[in-house]
C-alpha cells in the first residue's frame, strides 16, 4: 500500500524500479570491490590510476571519468579489485593521499 503525502491510499500506485531491491540483497563482491576515486588531477590517466593502485592487489578494470564533448577528466573514476580486501586495503592506504600533485578521496563505489 502506498501513501500521498496527506496519508491517504493511491490508486494504481506503481513503485519505482529502483526501489524494488534493498542495497542489501543488490551487493555482491563486485560492489564492494568498486570503488569510487575522487579529487583527481586532470591530467591523471587510467595507466597512472591503475599503476597507482596495483600494490594493493589485482585490479580488473580502471575508469577515468571524461567529459563527453571534450575529453577532458572530469577529476574523478572508479577502480575495480578482484577481490573486496584488496578493496579495502586500498581505501585504507590510499583515501587522502596525494597522486599526481592532488590529494584523493578513495570510497566504495554506489554504483554497480
Amino acid at each position: 500500500m502506498m501513501l500521498n503525502g496527506r496519508g491517504r491510499m493511491l490508486r494504481n500506485a506503481v513503485t519505482p524500479f529502483g526501489k524494488l531491491f534493498s542495497r542489501s540483497a543488490a551487493s555482491s563482491s563486485a560492489r564492494t570491490s568498486k570503488l569510487f576515486v575522487g579529487g583527481l588531477s586532470y591530467d591523471t590517466n587510467e595507466t597512472a590510476l591503475k599503476d597507482a593502485f596495483s600494490q594493493y592487489g589485482d585490479v580488473i578494470a580502471v575508469r577515468v571519468i571524461c567529459h563527453p564533448t571534450t575529453g577532458k577528466s572530469k577529476g574523478f573514476g572508479f577502480v575495480t579489485f578482484s577481490s573486496e580486501d584488496e578493496a579495502a586495503e586500498a581505501v585504507h592506504k590510499m583515501n587522502s593521499e596525494e597522486l599526481d600533485g592532488r590529494i584523493i578521496r578513495v570510497h566504495y563505489s554506489d554504483s554497480g
